[in-house]
Parts: structure tokens; sequence; C-alpha cells
């Protein structure tokens, strides 16, 4: 078990058996919904829903994100035990589905973290086989996921009524399952770094380091909710303006808050949202949280 999940346990570890222990579970759950919070709690995130305004968002806010987060917390948790006890893909895909049911009601119908449950449920489901010895500890929880799971993740059902996948099939982009089922490289190869990058260049503000994570993901992602709201044109605007702001420092400048807040502005007047990425940072942090001792420090 990782430092994280230890730091989440108060109770000692029954030394005849290893997993499922509820409380284990309940650890990795409460990390990620910790997670979910912390992405919300970022601000400015170009379009996003934050605890300062609702971005480019007129049927959701940060109470709409707060409750959704808290309905799917026990689905989570399932999902952690789901994969300690080894299961498949098809067990997976059940606890999901009542998991979106769960928010949904919650939200009064809105869709605030469908992309959330499918990859940060995957890697609550990877800690799961972690902590109980399915795979080995130093292995990374996306390589955890491609090894149990990476096959059946793209040979799953279609979601005809997703955004996501609408615009997946429409512009080809690869979407949630694609990179779920390579390993989450965008977390590891974009997100990651640029969460340490952010900490060392704005030492000591950590919504400085998650906006950082964030405008990076923006820049590099062909994020299916940007296509969905402003097609090929809004996509290439949102990489374009996340792109200027790193290449003028980032969170390293002085302002970078009022830069922040002007790329924000301008993605609330074109209604553009870059959902996928707002996912992946919270997954970033959940892997950054879970997996602190096994990351190199980016020098």
């Amino acid at each position: 078990m990782t430092a994280a999940l230890e730091r989440h346990s108060n109770q000692s570890r029954p030394s005849e058996a290893r997993f499922p222990n509820s409380y284990e579970a309940e650890a990795i759950s409460a990390i990620a919904v910790e997670c979910l919070l912390r992405e919300l709690a970022t601000w400015p995130k170009p379009g996003l829903v934050s605890h300062v305004d609702s971005g480019s968002h007129s049927d959701m806010n940060f109470r709409t994100f707060q409750r959704s987060a808290t309905a799917i917390k026990p689905y989570l948790h399932a999902l952690a035990e789901a994969g300690a006890k080894g299961c498949g893909m098809g067990r997976l895909r059940i606890i999901g589905l009542e998991a979106e049911a769960a928010m949904f009601a919650a939200t009064g119908g809105v869709n605030t973290h469908r992309g959330s449950i499918f990859g940060l449920g995957l890697l609550c489901a990877a800690a799961g086989a972690k902590a109980a010895g399915l795979a080995d500890r130093t292995m990374p929880l996306g390589d955890v996921v491609v090894r149990l799971w990476g096959r059946d993740i793209l040979d799953g059902p279609v979601l005809l009524h997703s955004h996501g996948d609408k615009a997946r099939r429409h512009y080809g982009a690869g979407g949630a399952r694609v990179e779920a089922a390579q390993g989450f490289l965008s977390v590891y190869e974009i997100g990651l770094p640029a969460l340490q990058w952010g900490a060392l260049i704005a030492p000591g503000d950590t919504e400085a380091a998650r906006a950082q994570a964030c405008f990076a993901l923006i820049a590099s992602l062909e994020d299916t909710n940007l296509l969905h709201r402003g097609g090929m044109p809004g996509l290439r605007y949102a990489q374009s303006a996340a792109r200027v702001f790193l290449d003028d420092g980032g969170v390293g400048t002085r302002n970078w808050r009022e830069r922040a807040n002007i790329v924000h502005q301008s993605f609330i007047a074109r209604r553009l949202s870059p959902g996928g990425s707002a996912d992946l940072l919270a997954m970033t942090l959940f892997i950054q949280a879970c997996e602190a001792e096994l990351l190199p420090c980016r020098t």
C-alpha cells in the first residue's frame, strides 16, 4: 500500500487478510473524491466550473459538482473493491453505470462526472488491485489498467448519446477510452510533469501547480468536449490560447492569475469547456497522491 493510502487509513492492517478490507477501499475512494474537489477548487481553469464561477456552463455550478462527488464516492469505493477481487471489465462497467445513475439523481440530470467515473474509476480499481497484490506495487496505475483491462476497454459498447463519443466518431479523436486503454499517457507524459514543474516555479502555491497542469493538458489534448462545443476551430483556439499562456511563463509569473483569467473569459465568450482536461487533472492528482514515491522530480 502506498504512503498516501496509509495516511488515509486509521486502522492497523490485519495480517491474516490483505484485501479486501473496507477501510483500504475507503482510503482509495477518499483520495479520489479529494482529488475531484481539488480540481474543482482550482481557478482560473479556462471555461470550467470552480468555486469562483461556473465558467462556460449555465446548467451546473460549484454546488452541483460537490453533490455529484459525494454521490459517486460509494461507487469509487466499490470499484476499488472490485479491482482487489480481480473483477473483469464487465463488472466495472456495471458499477460505473450505477455511479452515473447516482450522479444524475444528485444533479437533476446534469452530467458532471461521467468522464471521471470512467477514468478515475478505473484508476481506483487499479489501486485496489495493487493493494490486493494482484499487480506489482512498483507498477504505475496506468500500466495496471492496461494489463488487467486494456483490451476490454476498447471492446466495450459505444455510448451513442454521449457528446464525447459523438465528437470522437465525427473528428476521429481518441477520446477517453483510448486514453485509458493506453494507460493514461496524457497524465504521465503531460499532467504529472506539468504539476511538478508548476510546484517548482510557484513554490508553496498548490493551486498554481494545478493550474499549470490544467493548461498543459488543454494545450496538448484532443479534448472531445472542446470538439463537441466548438468543433475543430474551437479545439485549435483552446490549444493555442493555453500554449501561449504556458510559453509566456505559465504560473511562474507574478500576474499569472490575471493572465489565466483572460484566457478563462475568452473560453466563456466562446462557450468552450475542456471537460476532458478537467477529468485528467483530477486523475493526475490521484496518481500523484498514490504514486508519490515512484515519480521522479523534474529538474
